[in-house]
């Protein structure tokens, strides 16, 4: 699969080099830029403009793009080993995705449960900065099974809701546990909700209701990591 753009290639070029497949370059890079890539041992494509913009699909790709293998994903059995975890229900925006998962990389959370039929790896690569490589994701079709799973073996589940209590009110657990966040258009479904053992939700001022949920999310995980 093909991620571009500079920061992820160099991101994937230092930490991330045995799931390189190929490397190219679509424009002049300054000696240092060159050494640096050279000295990976790879072999250097070169692409030109209209054969980059394919790859990339029209995407800013910056000169830099990167044939990597696909991703694996975790499954639930190792995903329970971790003490925080993230689910992600019904987020489809591959950019929220992303920035979701660079967030809960960078903050300590443990894994990350995303709720669908398919995951575009690629864009989530690309929009985490290369977290998505290092932070375990799991995926499933199916939230309920996932949450009775996961309760029995001692998982306490954190809803994310606008009517949820406040999360600075809420006593957070110092157990395992796993905050639930919805699209940003729909949310949580009723049933999903109840299935959860507390709703929690950001106080807002100004008499604004609205924040984008990779925002929410580094709000309630801060809080919740650092109760």
């Amino acid at each position: 699969m093909i991620v571009y753009g500079k920061q992820i290639f160099f991101y994937i070029l230092e930490y991330h080099k045995d799931c390189i497949n190929e490397l190219y370059l679509a424009k002049e890079c300054d000696k240092t830029t060159f050494s640096k890539i050279a000295k990976s041992g790879f072999k250097i494509k070169k692409l030109d403009f209209k054969t980059a913009q394919a790859y990339a699909k029209g995407g800013n790709h910056q000169g830099f793009l990167l044939d990597i293998k696909e991703s694996s994903f975790a499954n639930l059995n190792e995903i329970k080993k971790n003490d925080f975890i993230v689910m992600l229900y019904g987020i489809s925006d591959v950019g929220n995705i992303g920035a979701i998962t660079r967030t809960a990389y960078a903050l300590g959370v443990g894994a990350l449960i995303f709720i669908g039929e398919k995951l575009a790896m690629e864009g989530v690569i690309r929009t985490s900065s290369g977290a998505a490589l290092d932070l375990p994701i799991a995926i499933s079709n199916d939230a309920l099974s996932v949450i009775n799973e996961l309760k029995q073996v001692g998982f306490y589940f954190y809803a994310s809701d606008g009517s949820g209590k406040e999360i600075h009110s809420v006593k957070i657990s110092n157990g395992k546990k796993v905050l639930v966040l919805g699209s940003e258009g729909f949310g949580l479904s009723s049933k999903i909700i109840k299935k959860c053992d507390e709703c929690v939700g950001i106080a807002m001022k100004n008499n604004f209701d609205s924040l984008n949920v990779s925002a929410a999310f580094a709000i309630l995980c801060d809080r919740m990591l650092n109760a």
